[in-house]
């Protein structure tokens, strides 16, 4: 996956603790969550299932996504996870292809 703006969404475990994260490299954040190189949330509660993500055109459009996504409900958070990922996948394969 090349670079580009991105709004992505961890899991500790299905509908266990979630993250929503903004970056401009998907693979590498992830990674860096995955491997607990991101000194913080991530890293506390073992958040490390990537279960969600979109791609945009630019930083500030994903930026913009990334706040309005972490205003709503968990309820809604849960929803938008669950419409795209029903089963909780790990998504960490198909963004390394």
């Amino acid at each position: 996956m090349v670079k580009q703006p991105a709004v992505y969404v961890l899991a500790s475990e299905r509908n266990g603790t979630i993250y929503v994260g903004v970056t401009s490299n998907l693979v590498q954040r992830i990674w860096q969550h995955r491997n607990d190189q991101v000194v913080g949330f991530t890293q506390k509660y073992q958040v490390h299932s990537l279960v969600y993500f979109e791609l945009h055109e630019s930083i500030s459009q994903a930026i913009q996504r990334e706040k309005q996504i972490k205003s709503w409900s968990r309820g809604w958070k849960l929803e938008l996870i669950e419409k795209e990922n029903p089963r909780w996948v790990d998504l960490w394969d198909q963004i390394i292809q």
